[in-house]
This record gives structure tokens, C-alpha cells and sequence, in this order.
């Protein structure tokens, strides 16, 4: 006789729906799992008989075979312990087999039963959900996968809890979904003195998700506006937290036991690789890309990755999504994030200081931007050069406007997009906008056309180029309370685009 659970195999953000098949036959004594394991999923049935015989509960003397089916996909990772542990119970007939195959499992097991913490239980409460099935998890991921309403979720201590609540001894309540809740940003943008172009180039990227670029010299506050630009964005919605949660839970970054409203802020170092950025590695893992899906990707002294890694940001940033293909996987990952740049004006740092510039002015420059493509330079809607604060400026006192009051306009543009995009579901911010959309949204008054195809003549726009000017002068009029895009948005949205010591 072969009794059967059920757990999942993760390709990308998905979980795949696996059967544990356990038999328990005659023969030599002996215990073989099969079905394309990895070392980890190999090594369950140690920690299988282990926790059992810590429950006092000995094996038979007979040969048990475990198949996880279907058997040509790969199977990775320790969650597979509690799925093995369960058929194998229920093959010998301690656990009753429809309690074992209405519910999905996934957990690792520690040698005297403990249940350990996985990441993938917000995916795995989605397949179960989907298959009308019940998740038995370790009790850390139970707020996690509660997020899931349409799935029951047990949250287990031990091995000894699941076979009491299997078997009807003592019945374990379900989870409740857990909330983690973070104090507001101690970063306010009053704080930065000076730097007004900026603060403002901020308030439009937040309200539209336009990618920004920053130059200037070091020291003149590049990394300390990025660092409060989460301040100015509004929380996720409910379905924006689960989109993103998905790929924290897969990465096992989930904090808390519990999932956040707040939008995530990653700031990978230069040095890190392609795999790291992107996403990939033996199992196509995903990326800091991917982990700023409805967040900021913040990419300090940019013209220092690689080349490789910033071409590979071109499509990702126009698509909203990344495909990892490797011999093995083939696996689709989000990633709408705002991406936020700041370099150097040159490679010294001071090419606008003759003070302090070195002797390869201004050739010194011309090379250190060139790393950056014109490709992907064209990808970014806002670009300000960020000036040097005077001495004098520092000893003002803080007179600019607090984070709160910029991020309640940056709430109401968001929440016009939010009913202008209503009937789009491909689209959500005035960034996404493209062909029809676009025109019907962002088409300018005959004196803002008029302007905008002067500009296009004078310094040659790209097509991408003219409908991201589109796309911020519609956020700009948002913000302005406007239902029409006037010259005045297009002439904001135009000074954006043209700066001395970028190219256009």
C-alpha cells in the first residue's frame, strides 16, 4: 500500500504541487527517497528517523521507498522533511492517510522533532489555497502564510503537535496573519539644507516611479537624499505587499514571522555580480532587482558596476520583469522598482571645482560617465546634477518642508493614478503608461506640443525619450492638481531631461 502527502517544489515565485509517495515493502531493511533530490532532500531520511525515534517511534524492519512525484522536476531544499515524515507516518499507520493527503506540508525537522523555520511558505499557502488544502508549517511561518485567506494554515512546534492534531488528540488552532509594523523613517528631507532641484526631482519620482539619476561631487548629499526618499512613498496595498512578500518569503527574508507595508529599499554595493543583481546561480535565485519589486533600488557610485551588470538593467527597467534562463530553469521574476542612481561627476569627483579638479579636465569626466551606455542613460526620466552645500548654507537652520507633507501630495497623485489606471491592469503609475494609454493621458495643450517639438529638434530626442517626458510632465500636472498637461508641466519635465554634464 502507498500512502501519500503533499508539499511543493518552488520554480521562481511559483510553487509546484509535489506528491510524497511512500512504501513501505518487504525486503532489507533500508530507506531510499527518489525522485530527482537534491543532497539536502537526500539527507531527510537521517533527520526523519531521528525525530521519530525521539518520539519513541521505531521504523519497521522493511525496505521504505519515498517518491517525489512528478520525478523529472528538481527537488531542492529541508522543507521536504515534514512531507517525508507525514507519508512515511501515515504508511505505517500512525497518522490516518486522508489527514495526510488533504493538506499540503513543508518544514525541516531537527534531530529530537523540533520544527525549523523555511522560507517559501507564502508561496506554498498560495498553491495550497489553490488546491482547496490545508498547510501544516513550522509555527514561525504560520503568520506568514495566514496572509493567504483561502488557506487554512496550521502552524506546528514539533513533529509530536502534528501527529496529535492528525490523529484528533489535541487539535492546533489556526494561524493568524501576522503584521509587522515599523516605525516611521527617522530620515525627514528637512533635514537636507540647500538642494531644492532635488528635493523636488524626489517628490516626482515618488509620485510616478521615474528612474532618477544624481551627479554631483562628493559629499554634496547624493546618498543622503536617496536615503529619504522611502520616506516620501506611500505604503504597499494589500496586494502590492503580497507580490512582494512572495519573493522575500522565497528568499527567506521575511522578518518577524510577519509580512510589511512598508516598500522595500535596496542599495547593492558596486561590487556586487551579475547573479546578485539580477538574479540567478545554480537554483536562479532572485535578485536585489527582484527584492525592490514596488521599492527603491538604490545604486550608489554607479558608474562602478560592471558593465555587464548595468546592461542587464536595461530590460528589466522597461519590462517590469526579468526572465533567468539556465540549462535547468527557466524562471520569470517581477521587478517594478524605481530605480535611483548617483555618481560621480568624473573619476577624481570635483570636475566643476578648477580648485581641486585634476589635469584631464574635462576629458576626466567625458570617460567616467561613458561607462554608463546611452542606452540606458536614455532610461532615466529625471536627472539632476546636485551641487556642493557652501559652508554658510550648513549653519542655516532646517527650513524645507518635512517628508510627511511632501509624501501626503505624493499619496494623492498616486491615489489619481490609482483611478486613472483602474481599468489597466498592466498598468499602475504614470511610468507603466505606454501607446494608446499614453496618448489619451498625458497629450499636451497646443502651447506645451508646440514646445515639446522645438526641444525634440533642438537636442534630437529618442522616441523613448520624448513619451518618458510624457510620462513625468503627467505626473508633474498630477501633482499640480491638473487634469491637463500645460507648457509649464512640459517645461518642469523638460529641465529634467537636459543637464550640463549628461548626455540628452
Amino acid at each position: 500500500m502507498v500512502s501519500r502527502a503533499y508539499t511543493v517544489a518552488f520554480q521562481g515565485v511559483e510553487a509546484r504541487l509535489v506528491e510524497v509517495q511512500c512504501a513501505v515493502t518487504a525486503g532489507l531493511p533500508g530507506f531510499a527517497i527518489v525522485g530527482l533530490p537534491d543532497k539536502a532532500v537526500s539527507e531527510a531520511r537521517d533527520r526523519v528517523r531521528s525525530a521519530l525515534s525521539a518520539l519513541s517511534i521505531a521504523l519497521p524492519a522493511k525496505r521504505i521507498t519515498v517518491n517525489l512525484s512528478p520525478a523529472d522536476l528538481p527537488k531542492e531544499g529541508s522543507h521536504f522533511d515534514l512531507p517525508i515524515a507525514v507519508a512515511l507516518l501515515a504508511a505505517i499507520g500512525i497518522i490516518p492517510d486522508d489527514a495526510a493527503e488533504t493538506a499540503v506540508a513543508l518544514g525541516e525537522l531537527s534531530l529530537d522533532g523540533r520544527l525549523i523555520a523555511v522560507p517559501g511558505a507564502l508561496p506554498a499557502a498560495m498553491t495550497a489555497a489553490e488546491e482547496d488544502r490545508s498547510l501544516i508549517c513550522p509555527a514561525p511561518c504560520g503568520p506568514e502564510a495566514a496572509w493567504v485567506g483561502h488557506c487554512q494554515v496550521i502552524g506546528a512546534e514539533d513533529l509530536g503537535a502534528v501527529i496529535r492534531h492528525a490523529t484528533g488528540q489535541a487539535a492546533i488552532p489556526p494561524a493568524s496573519p501576522g503584521e509587522v509594523t515599523t516605525a516611521p523613517p527617522d530620515r525627514d528631507l528637512s533635514e537636507v539644507k540647500g538642494q531644492e532641484r532635488a528635493k523636488r526631482a524626489l517628490e516626482i519620482a515618488a509620485a510616478g516611479r521615474h528612474h532618477l539619476m544624481l551627479v554631483g561631487t562628493p559629499g554634496s548629499g547624493k546618498s543622503m537624499l536617496a536615503a529619504r526618499l522611502p520616506g516620501l512613498l506611500p505604503p504597499l496595498s494589500p496586494a502590492e505587499a503580497l507580490e512582494t512578500s512572495m519573493i522575500q518569503s522565497l528568499c527567506g527574508v521575511l522578518e518577524e514571522g510577519g509580512i510589511s507595508r512598508t516598500r522595500p529599499f535596496r542599495e547593492p554595493h558596486h561590487t556586487a555580480s551579475m547573479a546578485a543583481i539580477v538574479g540567478g546561480g545554480r537554483s536562479a535565485r532572485p535578485g536585489e532587482i527582484s527584492l525592490a519589486h514596488n521599492g527603491v533600488l538604490f545604486m550608489d557610485e554607479f558608474p562602478e558596476f560592471s558593465r555587464t551588470v548595468l546592461e542587464t538593467l536595461r530590460q528589466p527597467i522597461e519590462t517590469g520583469e526579468v526572465m533567468i534562463a539556465r540549462a535547468n530553469a527557466h524562471v520569470t521574476y517581477p521587478c517594478r522598482f524605481l530605480l535611483v542612481a548617483a555618481a560621480n561627476p568624473c573619476k577624481c569627483g570635483y570636475l566643476s571645482d578648477p580648485a581641486r579638479a585634476c589635469a584631464r579636465v574635462p576629458q576626466c569626466g567625458a570617460d567616467y560617465l561613458g561607462r554608463i551606455s546611452g542606452p540606458l542613460m536614455d532610461r532615466f526620466d529625471l536627472r539632476v546634477e546636485v551641487p556642493p552645500v557652501a559652508f554658510t548654507d550648513l549653519d542655516l537652520p532646517a527650513d524645507g518642508e518635512r517628508s510627511v507633507v511632501i509624501a501626503e501630495r505624493v499619496a494623492k497623485a498616486r491615489a489619481v493614478q490609482a483611478a486613472r489606471f483602474d481599468d489597466h491592469p498592466g498598468a499602475r503609475q504614470n511610468a507603466d503608461a505606454e501607446g494608446r494609454l499614453l496618448e489619451d493621458i498625458a497629450t499636451p495643450d497646443a502651447e506645451g506640443r508646440d514646445l515639446l517639438v522645438k526641444a525634440a529638434e533642438r537636442f534630437g530626442f529618442s522616441a523613448r525619450g520624448y513619451h518618458r517626458i510624457l510620462r513625468v510632465a503627467r505626473t508633474i500636472a498630477d501633482l499640480d492638481g491638473s487634469e491637463a498637461v500645460r507648457r509649464p508641466h512640459l517645461a518642469e519635465a523638460l529641465s529634467f531631461r537636459l543637464t550640463a554634464q549628461l548626455p540628452s
